[in-house]
């Protein structure tokens, strides 16, 4: 049995994720559920850029993006993605790896109305990671599909949530003369059972 008390404790580890994320909010300048998420062409060119980690429930995290993005594309053709989430306030990050599948409609639906009525035009408005000209064409689209769509649009079928369901999640945290923390859970497919051991720093 590994010891696992004060910060690491817990039996479920998205509720360790949430716990964590919750404690940074009062120390963070912004965006304390920002993360780094990773994903790989084709090629295998690995990518990175920072997303929101928008819900964590009992089986995966879940992040919204444009279906036609350069991350979003990558998804599709690997099935597979990572990230991690850094506090600079709590000293702490957690590393997750996983398969990836898409959200429901109702919950994308559900999240695309919660935004502002601004960021669900621009959500039509941008055609994520295209060449852009300058900035007047991105506004003029703004103006274009604001005149079309009025002041309640609908979701487009091009935008909506991507789930990590994770096989690793790693906990750190920073400790004295580094000789950090580390924990991590992993399981061999989605319906097994966690395992956790502690790691060198």
């Amino acid at each position: 049995m590994v010891d696992r008390s004060g910060k690491f404790e817990g039996d479920n580890p998205f509720d360790i994720c949430k716990r964590w994320i919750a404690e940074s909010e009062d120390g963070e300048l912004n965006d304390p559920n920002a993360i780094a998420l990773s994903t790989v062409s084709e090629d295998g060119m690995p990518n990175v850029r920072m997303v929101l980690l928008k819900n964590i429930d009992h089986s995966a995290f879940v992040f919204f993006t444009n279906f036609g993005s350069q991350k979003a594309i990558e998804i599709f053709d690997c099935g597979k993605a990572s990230f991690v989430w850094h506090s600079k306030f709590l000293r702490r990050q957690i590393r997750v790896r996983g398969i990836t599948s898409l959200e429901s409609e109702l919950a994308s639906d559900e999240y695309y109305k919660s935004r502002s009525l601004k960021s669900r035009l621009g959500a039509w408005a941008s055609i994520q990671s295209k060449p852009l000209n300058s900035r007047k064409i991105l506004l003029d689209r703004v103006e274009t599909f604001t005149e079309s769509l009025g002041d309640d649009p609908a979701r487009p079928k091009f935008w909506g949530g991507f789930r990590i369901a994770p096989t690793e999640i790693e906990f750190w945290a920073e400790g004295e003369a580094r000789l950090h923390d580390r924990f991590l859970w992993s399981k061999r497919d989605q319906d097994g059972q966690w395992s956790i051991e502690r790691l060198f720093p």
